[in-house]
């Protein structure tokens, strides 16, 4: 093992789950002695994540995601077990004992430094003679030293190879580089992935360069280019600025499209802006947006890309129940361009005034429609009210409706009717969706955690003995336990006998000491277990109840065995299989 159960024992005690899960999750609700809140892994509006401090785990009965803090830190972190422990051993200020190698923390590492390395390289030549260009660039562009220096901007050379030999002269090999996706190969010729290009390095909320996003200086394609995929750089998973942003006091963050909006607003005092490194946004990003902010304002570009991009985000971070506001940027294609058209003043107002995103879909379908043509009206009323439709209170929808009816010049209760036929339809749906998205992750739960049984009689006793066994380990002292072999599970089986060897050697027993024995799998298993009601006042009786079970259905079991090999030894004889 990399680590010892003592020490991940005593780095789950110094990190409390409840700190450590709400620097990322808003725990608000409390039932019993648990806390709830919406869960960070999956989308969801009812509050199904539940942290129990006296047991130190989390639970999510939507997804079935669970385990130790060390658990939660991989999964909403993306990091392997050694890294997720080096992160909590950094925050609890404890120093990590030796452990044995592991190539992938080993890789991780060499590939963040590798990347800081090129950035490092990048910074430098941005300000040598070579870096010219890009100098002219950021001038053009109103970029001041200082924003350069802030956001960590360089410069690839012009060049095939001047990054290949720096970093080949620090140590690193090509295939490290490769790797990184700093190199590309052709014919077995390798050479620099990034050429005359405005670099920016993208950093993430530790302060770790992992990747990077360049802009072309000339002409060509792609416009912008970013790293590939990596062990340690996924561009569904990060937001360029959001290392910034996230120190923000303005109590939302700024959405745009591209890094040199971000730049720009940050330089003009709006430092909440932050950029999905080209692509529209996705769930993860929406999710990890909403661990720093409930209101987002959309400031993406006017054409009719960008009103796409503010729709797509719209539905994913309404999910969230964040807040969203949307800019309507008049007279300039994006944030940059009216901030310098108009200064940061203007923006600042146009920030105080921006529409909420129910306004900003009705105008939007508004400006799909003439409305002098009957046909094209009544279009507009329907896609208007399928709209409206979607909101809580009937007190907005009527405002709505108002305004839809003037627009239209129609009566107001026209309008009505067809938002209530179109609410009555979305809700019929809705509950039908929500009934089978409900099923889905019990279902993909009971897959994952391996919940049907092929004996559920047997496995519920297997169950009962192990939630025994994590939570009261001193009933086994008296008592015979049952033998591993009469557990009809394997995974049941594995857990079993991991606890009992614990419990037998008088070595601690925790989701986080466990951690490198059992897989993620069967944690999030014993986790769902341990988290069902225990009546602790029967807890001996429970046990023996359970042993009796398992015997009796492991007897049964045997004789089964040993009837179907008498029927096959019949079967065989029956065919002169015997002499």
């Amino acid at each position: 093992m990399a680590f010892s159960e003592l020490f991940l024992q005593e780095l789950a005690e110094r990190n409390d789950i409840v700190d450590v899960v709400s620097s990322y999750v808003q725990l608000t609700k409390r039932s019993g002695s648990n806390l709830f809140g919406l869960c960070p892994f999956h989308s969801e509006k009812t509050p199904s994540f539940s942290v129990a401090p006296d047991k130190q785990i989390y639970h999510c009965f939507g997804c079935g995601k669970g385990g130790s803090v060390i658990g939660f830190i991989m999964e909403i972190e993306n990091l392997s077990f050694p890294d997720a422990v080096a992160f909590l051993a950094r925050r609890a200020g404890m120093a990590i004992p030796e452990q044995e190698d592991d190539p992938n923390a080993k890789k991780r590492e060499r590939m963040l430094s590798l990347n800081r390395e090129a950035a490092r390289f990048f910074y430098e030549q941005l300000k040598a003679p070579s870096g010219a260009p890009a100098r002219e660039y950021l001038q053009r562009r109103q970029l001041s030293g200082r924003t350069a220096t802030n956001f960590g901007l360089g410069f690839a050379p012009d060049a095939w190879h001047s990054l290949t030999d720096a970093m080949k002269a620090k140590g690193f090999t090509e295939r490290e580089l490769f790797d990184a996706g700093l190199v590309r190969n052709r014919n077995g010729n390798v050479y620099d992935t990034f050429r005359n290009r405005l670099m920016f390095p993208v950093i993430d909320v530790r302060g770790n360069v992992i990747g990077f996003s360049g802009r072309i200086l000339g002409d060509g394609e792609p416009k912008y280019m970013n790293s590939p995929e990596t062990i340690v750089f996924s561009k569904s998973h990060n937001l360029f600025g959001l290392n910034l942003a996230k120190k923000s006091k303005m109590g939302f963050i700024i959405l745009v499209e591209g890094n040199v909006d971000v730049a720009s607003l940050h330089q003009a005092g709006f430092d909440c802006a932050v950029a999905s490194l080209g692509t529209s946004l996705t769930p993860e990003q929406a999710r990890l947006l909403s661990r720093y902010t409930n209101e987002i304002v959309i400031a993406y570009d006017g054409d009719n890309a960008g009103q796409k991009a503010a729709q797509r985000a719209i539905g994913l971070l309404e999910k969230l129940d964040m807040r969203v506001r949307v800019l309507r940027m008049e007279g300039a294609k994006d944030p940059d361009e009216y901030i310098k058209n108009f200064g940061a003043d203007a923006f600042r107002n146009l920030l105080e005034g921006s529409e909420n995103h129910i306004e900003y879909r009705l105008q939007s379908v508004q400006q799909k429609y003439d409305l002098k043509v009957d046909e094209q009206k009544v279009s507009y009323v329907k896609e208007a009210a399928g709209v409206i439709a979607q909101l809580p209170g009937s007190v907005e929808r009527e405002v709505y409706a108002m305004r839809v009816a003037e627009q239209a010049g129609i009566p107001n209760t026209a309008v009505l009717d067809e938002i209530k036929r179109q609410r009555k339809n979305k809700l019929r749906t809705a509950q039908r969706e929500l009934t089978r998205d409900q099923l889905r992750p019990i279902r993909q739960q009971e897959k994952r955690s391996g919940v049907r049984y092929e004996n559920p009689h047997s496995a519920a006793a297997e169950e009962g003995v192990i939630r025994l066994l994590y939570l009261d380990s001193a009933l086994f002292h008296s008592v015979q336990p049952p033998k591993p072999e009469q557990f009809s599970s394997p995974e049941l089986r594995h857990i079993f006998t991991v606890l009992l060897e614990h419990a037998e050697q008088k070595r601690p027993v925790s989701l986080a000491a466990l951690g490198e024995t059992l897989s993620t799998q069967e944690l999030q298993i014993l986790t769902r277990i341990i988290q069902q009601d225990d009546a602790s006042d029967r807890r001996e009786q429970a046990l023996a109840d359970y042993i009796n079970i398992l015997s009796t259905d492991s007897l049964a079991s045997e004789q089964t065995d040993l009837r179907a090999y008498a029927e096959k030894l019949k079967e065989r004889k029956g065919y002169g299989g015997t002499k």
